[in-house]
């Protein structure tokens, strides 16, 4: 019997070509080692939207450019971000019954969601264009930052600009909100509403979400910062939001895929930012009251309707910053009757 051998070079032929094989078809077998990362073509579109709402003129006959200035009263600019039906809507009609001159809605609804609910009338014609958004993905600051470019385009008369859920909901009537503001809204030097948190216990983990050293050199660990996805910014802050791209190349990035229950993007960016630019204009804590208790899935606490009662509203206003919580989160859609049965004698009544 012959045995018969292959010639080294034969061998050594279709090894190279497997490891070929391999290297094609990897990123095609093997799952990707990050998450959806932002698209090119929306990232063009937001350039575009972001360099309009950063220029504060306007263009007159002539060519000349004047600066813009509020027509009315200082205005809230209120700013839903959803992926479902604004359930809450009555609620939010009642809230601004009345002060129609000192505040303006926008909606950032992403784009696969399948509206059931008719919109009620502050929120109809008020919903922009809108990308995809994603948990774990710089997706939902992109979409923060397109609301508040909008709106600062919109009406030069937006002075706080307020972003919410469709979770959201009022903790007061929209005159003690309006009055909270109100003594920074005519004030030359304005705060924001935003937590700030530098100690964090999980925070270096947040940190190295996209990689060991990624966000070096211009995002070092002792700057990064964390808090609510959920504030109140001036006019000021919401500019400089629009406006930033040294530290947006980084926060972009996506995170990887082995460290994607660390990656919460949308509590990071504009905490840190704003803690390195005008950390004095930052109240270091916000206005929305949030249930972290048995969390599930990074998700807060969801409440029922047999836990809404007026002792829960009163309970949520309590802060332990200077002021009361103005808005709260987060309720199941079907709290919706027993919500409207406590506005008047309740939550509108401060």
């Amino acid at each position: 019997m012959t045995t018969i051998s292959s010639p080294p070079f034969v061998i050594s032929l279709l090894l190279l070509m497997s490891i070929s094989l391999v290297l094609v078809l990897a990123p095609w077998v093997l799952p990707p080692k990050t998450m959806p990362s932002i698209p090119d073509l929306d990232e063009a579109d937001d350039l575009a939207l972001f360099r309009r709402a950063s220029v504060p003129y306007f263009a007159g006959s002539g060519g000349a450019r004047f600066l813009r200035r509020p027509a009315s009263e200082p205005k809230i600019a209120f700013l839903f971000l959803t992926n479902s039906d604004l359930a809450f809507a009555p609620l939010w009609e009642r809230f601004f019954r009345g002060h129609e001159r000192l505040f303006n809605v926008y909606v950032h609804a992403d784009p696969a969601t399948r509206f059931i609910l008719p919109p009620t009338p502050s929120f109809r014609g008020r919903f922009m264009k809108a990308k995809s958004t994603q948990r774990a993905s710089p997706m939902l600051i992109s979409a923060a930052r397109r609301l508040l470019a909008t709106a600062l385009i919109d009406d030069p008369a937006n002075a706080f600009f307020a972003l919410l859920s469709e979770r959201c909901v009022p903790l007061h009537s929209f005159k003690f909100t309006y009055r909270t503001l109100g003594g920074y809204l005519h004030h030359p030097r304005k705060r924001s509403y935003i937590q700030i948190v530098s100690d964090e216990p999980g925070l270096w983990k947040r940190y190295v979400a996209r990689g060991d050293d990624v966000m070096m050199p211009e995002v070092p660990f002792v700057r990064f910062r964390y808090g609510s996805q959920f504030f109140v910014l001036t006019r000021q802050h919401a500019m400089l939001a629009v406006r930033d791209r040294r530290l947006w190349k980084k926060f972009k990035l996506p995170c990887l895929r082995s460290r994607k229950n660390s990656c919460y993007p949308e509590e990071h960016y504009f905490p840190t930012l704003l803690d390195m630019l005008d950390p004095a204009g930052c109240s270091r804590y916000t206005l929305t009251s949030v249930n972290w208790t048995n969390s599930v899935g990074g998700h807060p606490h969801t409440y029922r309707p047999p836990e809404v009662s007026a002792t829960l509203i009163k309970e949520l206003r309590k802060s332990n910053s200077t002021y009361s919580h103005l808005f709260a989160r987060k309720f199941s859609p079907d709290c919706l009757d027993i919500l409207l049965e406590l506005a008047d004698g309740v939550i509108f009544r401060d």
